[in-house]
This record gives structure tokens, sequence and C-alpha cells, in this order.
């Protein structure tokens, strides 16, 4: 199975990173996809990548970070792109319900990336949090952008224009909590062929370990159990699936 969004590089992973990855081969987590929010992280997930056949990176500039990074750096991207471990640009969107960056910075850093990707051709991963009608207005002006709107936690309303939109849900450890029947009758209405499963480690630890703190990418398989058994098929039957999605977007194979 494939953790198709975690973040290794946060303190509280890439402080035990070997025993991380240890505990995700032995729950059968095969290969994860790390990111970068910000350029300094950028640097230190092409590292880990460059360390590890078995971990591939997005890079980009997260919503929240955009106020501490330069308009004039963003251009950086470029370059950092180039690093075959890199699959894709982001995870970058709009948050409108921290507003740790001014709005019109988030679209400015948005709109660039967006336009990046297109040039260079590569899908881009959605930070998206109250925010979807400006999300996908803002993503309208470039239509060759394959996109996965991570860590869906929308409504099935915003899902029918994500996916109406063409693009692909990723459901992480929230799609398991007990008071969310809302988000599994959005995961239900997503085709098969536009989920993503992630953990976001280490944040949203699932259910039944919601009260461990630290996510990490073996618990990948509580999210697909749930997503799977939402949707009426075996887990077994979701990893392949899922598999081949990440493969369809990412190129990862």
């Amino acid at each position: 199975m494939i953790d198709s969004h975690c973040h290794l590089t946060d303190p509280r992973l890439a402080e035990q990173l070997d025993m991380v990855l240890e505990r995700a081969a032995a729950a059968g987590v095969g290969r994860m996809i790390t990111i970068g929010t910000d350029l300094d992280d950028a640097i230190k997930v092409v590292e880990v990548c460059r360390a590890l056949d078995n971990v591939r990176c997005a890079i980009g500039v997260h919503p929240n970070r955009c106020g501490q990074v330069p308009i004039e750096d963003l251009p950086r991207l470029r370059q950092l792109q180039s690093d075959p471990s890199v699959l894709a640009l982001g995870e970058m969107g709009l948050d409108y319900h921290w507003d740790y960056s001014p709005r019109d910075r988030q679209r400015h850093a948005f709109e660039f990336q967006l336009q990046l990707a297109s040039e260079l051709n590569r899908p881009v991963v959605i930070h998206c949090r109250e925010a979807t009608d400006d999300c996908l207005a803002i993503m309208r002006h470039y239509p060759a952008a394959r996109a996965v709107f991570h860590c869906f936690t929308g409504s099935q309303e915003e899902a029918r224009k994500i996916l109406d939109a063409g693009y692909l849900l990723g459901f992480t450890g929230a799609v398991t909590f007990k008071k969310n029947d809302e988000l599994r009758a959005a995961c239900k209405l997503a085709p098969l062929d536009r989920i993503l499963v992630e953990t976001d480690a280490p944040y949203l630890s699932p259910e039944p370990v919601r009260k461990q703190k630290t996510n990490e990418p073996a618990f990948v398989l509580h999210v697909a159990a749930v997503v799977a058994q939402v949707h009426g098929i075996s887990a077994e039957e979701l990893d392949r699936i899922t598999t081949e999605n990440v493969g369809a977007l990412f190129g990862w194979t």
C-alpha cells in the first residue's frame, strides 16, 4: 500500500525516521510520498528521498507558509522540481480557516504554482480548507492541471464540485472518526478511480489509534479499511485501486 501524503521531515517523524519506516514496512506500507511545505522544507524532503528508494515527494509552498516565503523566491520551485525524486507540485492552495497568511498572498502563491505546474506538466497536491469555491475558481484558469484535493474533509456538495471538475479526493484519518458520517457519505460519492488514501502524518491519527498523538504511514491501513468498507470492497482491492491511482496521477509505478 502507498501512503500518498505524509510529512517525514516533521520533527515528530524525522527524529525516529528509521523506526517509522520499519513500522510502515511491517504493516505492508511499501511506498510513501512525503510533502515539502516551503522552500527550506523542499530541500529536506529531497534529501530524504535521495536516501530511500521507496519514498518520493511533492514540493511546493503551503498556503499557511506562503506569508513567510518572499514572492521573489517562488521561482526557486522550478529548479527544485527538476530533481528525479519530485513527482508533483504542492501542497498548495487556500486556507481560510487559520488565515496564517494574507489571502491575497495565498492566491498569488497558488496561481504561481499552478502556472508552473502547467508549464512543467506536473500534477498538483491541493490544500483547501473552507475555500472550495475560490480554489476551484482559480483552478479553472489552469485546465491542464491534474490534481488531488488532499485531506478532504468537506461536505457531499463540496465533494461533488471537486469531482465534477475532474479532480481526485485524498482521504485521511478523518474519515475514520466515529462522528464523521457526512465525510463517509462524501467518500461514497467518489468513484474508486478518483480516491487516494493518506495519513497526513504526523497529523490526524485514525481510529482505532486516534489517541496516539503522532500519526505515521503505517496507520494508512486504518484509513484504507474504512474507505474500502464504505465502498463495499475488500481492503486488498482498495489497495490495488489506489496504487493504480497513484500511478495514474503521479506517474510513480
